[in-house]
């Protein structure tokens, strides 16, 4: 668009352009104006009505969006650390030279499972992490960890168990809707959040139950506000759930059909004190008995959790409770409860075989949990992690104790970061590869959750990547070739198929590549590189979506088959037919497209555990719910008499994707929220400086007097104190894992308890 005269540049910034909004996992597809003197800011903003699963709807996160695509601190050019600790800029064949050659020296020296990925995209790119196996499989390394790893896989480990899969619950239809430690006002995670809550909020037949600590606005719109002491989830569920039991409000129907162990289970629960357990988690128990008994009675119920209970105390043993109060009453498979989302790609995986080499922590759906990876490099472990991958992340940032994730980057062999922005993590590495931002290039994300229809949203790129950065899927094929894992002649022939048509290309790649176990791993590339260049312009980084729906079309073909009929789309018999056709979808229509329409009837066939039956009974979980009758429930000593909540969600925290401190134009310093009792207490007000301090660190932070707090419970928002554009020039606010430790976390999954800090205020 910028060699564009000037006229015409204005005319095609000035159009209405279909993206995606990425600052949640939502992904709500939005319009975006382009403007600005070069064409390049994203200036204007609005829902796109024609997004099959948004609707037009969008919340105002969207509108911060040019914070990221024009940040300052943007990388241009590859960077090298010199020995002195600065970067120097290079070029890029010396970056992917040097980058292959030291991590194939870590590999040639020590192995390599010694090579550690983490990230793979956020929470709108997705595809990098798809084209990153093909590097990783070429170096050997073995594990990986994410996001995900600090806050879903105790609840996915649970789910696979009981139920085989993960589940998502169908809000707009529910009669009754739980959030347990969540506040979808601000975190989403559901379709047309703020309308699904205020509709439920309004409708006298139906009921909205918030259990969480904080007088959230969901919980201000809550029929019934389970306000729990910090930390005190697992008594708390463990009582709503021993209700249900004692008091014969399980659906036995429902139970004797599909349900294995429910006598064990309903007999360890008939051992639970209920008052006993609401008074540790400081609710009123008549409330309590209130909100079981409207579950039970309730034709429908939708259920959530999120990471005020997933980064606590107990945060596996929640998850496991939280299932048994809508499993014991039937409401999983039918309009309006639990169900098994149609997956383009599983990124819930739950399964448990293996351990981390170091730690010998639990490794779930392939994630080593982030609390450990410090643990797992400051060793003298013969299998320590030696060099690091770090893509689209900032573990440096965003990992609890800060301090100690440095000391470890540091002590690597080679850290290699790829990304947008001189990140945290990005000023410890030893080289930095500059990457297309996700309105760059082609984009998309699995987090397709809907359910009876499913979407998927295929995002063209808004403009040109400026001189310098390369989108992910170059830089990765670039590291393969470097690497000597793929040559001319392994191209060439799947070159030529695809310019005789796709047709010809899927029997060539399918002869080549899928039963050569050399090529095999290296499929995303091989497809960047041939297939990519025949696509439409500024598509060929979803090359990869071309193999993937072959894989969907031949598990899915039923669901994909409805969805095509429903698109006005003559629908093939067969399985390769139906993938071509579902691409060709993708790639016309930039709005997304529906590629999952199933029937509420199919569930069952989804239940992946035996027999198609849900498996109540888990025998570890069981064993740590008897022990909650043991423990006081509170655990806060003199010396820190505080729980600090290491992380909220506020109106303008976005992780840190947003960097630019100039966007948050309310709690610029990030204030510390505290309670009204505990201001007063102190002799503190709104906008007092005080010294907040934990077992690992201390800060210096403004306060905020919230009704939201209740007495003892203090919280400080995410996406705060980072470095902006450098790192002689701090963002306000504190950077929340200065103040958290590795060592707090949840036994079972390793998950962090950012969320229960103990702390303490002081007075300057």
């Amino acid at each position: 668009m910028t060699n564009l005269p000037a006229a015409k540049r204005s005319s095609a910034a000035s159009s209405w352009r279909p993206t995606a909004c990425i600052l949640c996992e939502c992904n709500c597809g939005i319009e975006v104006q382009l403007g600005g003197e070069n064409g390049r800011q994203l200036t204007r903003f609005r829902g796109d009505r024609a997004h099959p699963a948004s609707q037009g709807y969008a919340c105002e996160k969207p509108q911060r969006l040019d914070y990221y695509q024009n940040g300052r601190d943007r990388l241009t050019t590859p960077l090298r650390r010199r020995d002195d600790g600065s970067f120097e800029a290079i070029d890029w064949e010396t970056a992917i030279s040097e980058v292959a050659e030291r991590l194939a020296r870590v590999r040639d020296t020590w192995g390599g499972e010694t090579i550690f990925y983490y990230g793979g995209g956020g929470q709108g790119n997705h595809l990098p992490g798809a084209y990153a196996t093909a590097t990783r499989r070429v170096l050997g390394s073995r594990y990986r960890s994410s996001a995900l790893a600090q806050e879903k896989t105790g609840e996915f480990w649970v789910a696979q168990r009981m139920i085989g899969g993960y589940t998502r619950a169908d809000f707009e239809h529910c009669e009754v809707a739980l959030f347990i430690g969540k506040n979808p006002w601000h975190s989403h995670s559901i379709p047309r959040a703020r309308v699904t809550l205020r509709e439920i909020a309004r409708d006298d037949k139906r009921a909205l139950i918030v259990i969480d600590p904080r007088r959230s606005e969901t919980a201000e719109l809550a029929d019934i506000h389970l306000q729990v002491r910090p930390g005190c989830d697992a008594w708390l569920v463990a009582a709503l759930a021993a209700v249900i039991s004692q008091e014969d409000l399980v659906d036995e129907r429902f139970v004797a059909s599909h349900v294995d162990g429910a006598d064990v289970v309903r007999a360890a629960l008939g051992e639970i004190d209920v008052a006993s357990y609401c008074a540790r988690a400081g609710v009123d128990e008549a409330l309590v008995r209130r909100a079981a008994r409207r579950i039970a009675a309730a034709e429908s119920v939708a259920t959530m959790e999120d990471l005020g209970v997933q980064m606590n105390r107990h945060s596996t043993l929640v998850s496991y409770l939280h299932r048994l109060s809508w499993m014991l009453t039937g409401n999983f498979g039918k309009r309006g409860t639990a169900y098994l989302p149609t997956a383009m790609v599983s990124l819930a995986g739950g399964s448990s075989n293996k351990l981390s080499p170091v730690a010998g922590a639990r490794i779930i759906g392939g994630l080593v949990p982030c609390n450990v990876i410090a643990e797992e490099i400051l060793s003298d472990h013969p299998k320590r992690y030696r060099a690091m991958i770090v893509e689209a992340a900032n573990p440096a940032h965003s990992l609890a104790d800060s301090q100690r994730m440095r000391e470890a980057l540091r002590a690597l062999d080679t850290v290699v970061v790829i990304d947008v922005a001189m990140s945290e993590t990005a000023r410890e590495a030893d080289y930095v590869l500059p990457a297309s931002s996700q309105f760059e290039k082609a984009e998309a994300t699995f987090f397709n959750f809907e359910f009876p229809h499913n979407t998927f949203h295929l995002r063209r790129p808004l403009l040109d990547a400026p001189d310098g950065p390369l989108p992910e899927a170059e830089i990765h094929a670039r590291l393969v070739e470097a690497l000597g894992a793929l040559s001319d002649a392994d191209v060439a022939p799947l070159r030529a198929a695809a310019e005789e048509g796709r047709e010809a290309f899927a029997k060539a790649f399918m002869a080549k590549v899928m039963f050569d176990a050399r090529l095999s791993p290296l499929a995303p590339v091989l497809l960047y590189r041939t297939l990519g260049p025949k696509l439409p312009e500024g598509m060929q980084e979803s090359a990869v979506l071309w193999g993937l729906c072959y894989r969907y079309a031949m598990q899915h073909g039923a669901s994909l088959g409805r969805a095509l009929a429903a698109a006005g789309v003559e629908v093939p018999s067969a399985p390769g037919e139906l993938a071509e056709r579902l691409f060709d979808m993708m790639l016309e229509r930039p709005s997304g497209v529906v590629f999952a329409i199933d029937d509420w009837v199919e569930q069952w066939k989804r239940v992946g555990t035996p027999g198609h039956r849900i498996q109540l009974a888990l025998d570890d979980m069981l064993a740590e719910m008897r022990t909650l009758a043991e423990q006081d429930g509170g655990e806060i000593g003199d010396e820190y008499p505080l729980v600090l909540s290491a992380g909220e969600r506020r109106a303008f925290t976005a992780n840190t994707i947003v960097r630019d401190p100039a966007w948050r134009r309310k709690d610029a310093a990030g204030a510390l929220r505290i309670s009204p009792d505990d201001a007063k207490r102190l002799g503190v007000g709104d906008g007092d400086r005080v010294r907040l301090r934990t077992k690992r660190a201390a800060v210096v932070v403004p306060v905020e007097v919230s009704e939201m707090m209740q007495p003892g419970h203090i919280s400080l928002p995410n996406g705060t104190g980072t470095a902006y554009p450098n790192a002689d020039e701090q963002a306000g606010g504190v950077a929340p894992n200065e103040l958290t430790a590795s060592e707090d976390r949840d036994r079972f999954a390793g998950t962090p308890w950012h969320k229960h800090v103990p702390a303490r205020i002081e007075l300057l």
